[in-house]
């Protein structure tokens, strides 16, 4: 992101009654609040009051009520939050909406399109009969309370059902990215040790198929530990083996059939419609483990985050109340995999209140880059969710792709997963939010499945910005010696003084790594290290500069990758950047930049000399790149984050590793040719 300097004029200011009519400005009535200070002071000092009064607040239904709000009596590494109570998250987001008397019975809970065109409807009846089910399908195969489970799944409907079947069992959930190789998902079938994989023969991603069932079977057969397998079929595949078996006739048919073990392997709808649709949904403690989300896995291997039933639920409950403002009409689409933090996120969040969500299977610019503009016009979606490198490149394609959808129906806008820069971020408020809908940009992640950062929509708005601390995080900005600075515009580190119900109650391998990755930078007093670059300026808005471990230091001097990738595309020729710390015998470390250009922009030496300098100017001399190169793409995951460790791989010329969640591997060919 850019200097402070640059993004320093107020953009977007709410209208008085757009602000009364929030979820968060009542709450604010209510308590006898004046203003987002005392908002923010309240919720984040007066801690064990805000969580006891959110689960009342949002009507969170235990079936035990709690003995206390937490036990903080082994630290804020240890908090066991909502002790004595029972509470399990698929009784709240599908349950009860599903009751014989319940309003919400025949509502929608998911409309989903599959990126062929296909568009199907799911109730919350029949949510909760399919729910049931899988639930029953778990519990013939032996899959009780504690046990793990894996998701591996196409973004289909059946997610939901497989995610509220697996809870309410009473077992966890371990959700895997769909885009994922054989080494990334035997890793987390590995660390995890489920016996039961939900997969799926494959999707469809820019109008080919794309096959996962090999590639769990080679994830399978590399780590051992799955008993059954459930396939979903997408792709038509079930018809194709039957016919490689013989048991119907077709020429072609076969040479479709996918790989099989008929002792593991079992077709969903052979398996789920059998069962029968009513179950008992399992009373779990408040601090039962519901789901295990993993880290990426950039570097070393990824870590199993360990959440609760209380702690996920009541957390994406509170944020996508007061965050995203969310109301009983409101169609929600944030841009994810279930196999991403914000997947669970989105569904538990909405779904806590009997919302609506919308499910899309496919590619941002398939079959044209409007594609979300349709969808959103079509459906009258409400709410936005994307991450700032998709939306660079959705304005690449240019705006005439926005003329002719009608975008009035979107209320708020989101975006996460890394900096902004300000051309974009303005022209996703002006252009899809039409300059009224402000952009909650979030921060915090896979480890509190929630945000440290998110802008309340009662707040004005500066580009970039992540407005400030969301409700009951305390969070902090401090030196290398663990004093805040929040208050002095200097940049730091991100901090947690305190814990939150959702944060991580340990990793899934041990309370050793935990401490060590989170808690041992700042001991007296403890403090969680969130590794993140951070600074909040003089009009007491938050920024986020990129990780902190990310920096590149050239000569002593650090600058945090996206301050250089922020200056690049300051310039008008300059749509995307990507800037790595390589070796340098000088220096010890240099900066080495990819550009992608606007398509009216020819790359030329004098060109690069331009944007040497520029980066000079804004963050001075030491921090110009050794070299500028032109490319035409960066390799990026499916939810559009460029994958920057590939970048920096490329360049030096080291092992690039795993990169089974590329998107798109001819980009790596084209880095390599440029260097």
């Amino acid at each position: 992101m850019d200097t402070l300097a640059d993004v320093d004029e107020v953009v977007h200011e709410p209208s008085q009654e757009f602000v009364e009519s929030t979820n968060v400005w009542q709450f604010m009535q209510t308590h006898d609040i004046e203003d987002y200070e005392e908002l923010i002071e309240r919720t984040t000092t007066e801690v064990d009051w805000f969580w006891d009064e959110m689960v009342d607040y949002l009507d969170i239904d235990f079936y035990e009520d709690y003995d206390a709000v937490r036990d903080d009596s082994e630290g804020p590494q240890f908090s066991k939050w909502y002790p004595g109570g029972a509470v399990n998250i698929a009784h709240n987001v599908v349950d009860r909406w599903a009751a014989p008397d319940a309003e919400e019975r025949n509502k929608v809970a998911c409309i989903w399109e599959g990126e062929p065109g296909d568009v199907r409807e799911i109730t919350f009846h029949e949510l909760h009969r399919e729910s049931n089910q899988v639930a029953n399908a778990l519990a013939e195969r032996g899959v009780g309370k504690g046990d793990t489970v894996g998701l591996y799944m196409p973004m289909v409907p059946e997610v939901i059902s497989i995610l509220y079947g697996i809870l309410k069992a009473g077992a966890i959930a371990v959700p895997i990215f769909s885009g994922f190789g054989t080494d990334a998902t035997a890793t987390r079938i590995d660390d995890s040790e489920c016996s039961v994989l939900f997969t799926g023969d494959g999707f469809y991603r820019r109008g080919s198929e794309v096959t996962l069932k090999g590639t769990a079977d080679d994830a399978i057969e590399e780590v051992g530990h799955v008993e059954h397998t459930i396939v979903y079929d997408r792709l038509g595949s079930s018809e194709a083996q039957r016919a490689s078996n013989g048991e119907q006739d077709s020429d072609e048919a076969g040479d479709a059939a996918i790989p099989w073990d008929d002792e593991r392997d079992e077709w969903w709808h052979d398996v789920v419609p059998e069962q029968d649709d009513e179950f008992d949904t399992v009373e779990t403690d408040a601090s039962d483990e519901s789901m295990l989300l993993y880290s990426s896995g950039t570097t070393g291997k990824p870590k199993g985050i360990v959440h609760t039933h209380a702690g996920q639920l009541v957390q994406c409950a509170k944020e996508l109340y007061f965050g995203f403002d969310l109301k009983p009409s409101d169609r929600f689409f944030w841009v994810s995999d279930i196999g991403w933090m914000m997947g669970p996120w989105t569904l538990i969040g909405n779904h806590a209140f009997g919302g609506t969500v919308f499910m899309y299977e496919g590619a941002p610019d398939h079959p044209q880059p409007d594609r979300f503009w349709e969808m959103i016009d079509r459906h009258g979606l409400t709410q936005f969710g994307i991450s700032p490198t998709a939306i660079r490149a959705l304005r690449k394609h240019g705006d005439e792709w926005l003329e002719g959808h009608d975008l009035s129906t979107l209320r708020l806008l989101g975006s996460t997963g890394e900096p902004w820069d300000p051309e974009s971020w303005n022209w996703f408020h002006e252009n899809v939010g039409g300059g009224e809908a402000p952009i909650i940009n979030i921060s915090g992640g896979t480890e509190i499945c929630g945000c440290f950062l998110m802008p309340m929509p009662i707040q004005s708005l500066k580009p970039c910005t992540l407005g400030g601390p969301g409700l009951g995080m305390d969070v902090d900005i401090v030196n290398s010696q663990g004093e805040s600075i929040a208050d002095t515009n200097e940049r730091g580190f991100l901090v947690a003084r305190d814990s939150c119900p959702s944060m991580t109650k340990s990793l899934w391998s041990g309370d050793e790594r935990y401490l060590a990755e989170y808690w041992s930078t700042f001991e007296d007093p403890p403090m969680w290290d969130h590794g993140d670059w951070a600074q909040k300026d003089e009009d007491g808005f938050w920024f986020l500069h990129g990780r902190a471990d990310d920096a590149i230091n050239v000569a002593g001097r650090k600058v945090g990758p996206a301050e250089v990738e922020g200056a690049l595309i300051d310039h008008e020729a300059v749509n995307q950047a990507a800037a790595v710390g390589v070796p340098d015998d000088t220096t010890g470390q240099a900066v080495v930049t990819y550009v992608i250009l606007e398509d009216d922009q020819e790359p030329s030496d004098a060109l690069r000399e331009v944007l040497r300098e520029q980066v000079g100017d804004e963050l001075g001399k030491p921090f110009r790149p050794r070299e500028i190169l032109f490319v035409s793409e960066f390799p990026k995951t499916q939810s559009g984050k460029i994958i920057r460790r590939a970048i920096e791989a490329t360049y030096t010329g080291e092992d690039l590793g795993d990169m089974s969640s590329i998107e798109n591997p001819g980009a790596l060919e084209e880095l390599e040719e440029a260097s």
